[in-house]
């Protein structure tokens, strides 16, 4: 059990001391250029979802 705690006071003391926090302008420029490439991103593949879709759809009432 010694072991566990000592894990967990050294992680403490590494995430306090050691660790380079961004500052939080930064995090929020980061969180707005991850949205904007998840909302471009997720618009691509619907993009594409649905030209598959309708081409496929026409293809198949050709028969």
């Amino acid at each position: 059990m010694s072991k566990v705690k000592g894990y967990i006071d050294e992680t403490v003391e590494e995430m306090k001391n050691k660790v380079s926090w961004p500052a939080y302008s930064d995090l929020q420029n980061s969180s707005v250029l991850v949205l904007i490439g998840s909302l471009i991103f997720a618009l691509v593949v619907g993009a594409m979802d649905f030209v598959f879709d309708s081409s496929l759809s026409w293809f198949y009432n050709q028969f």
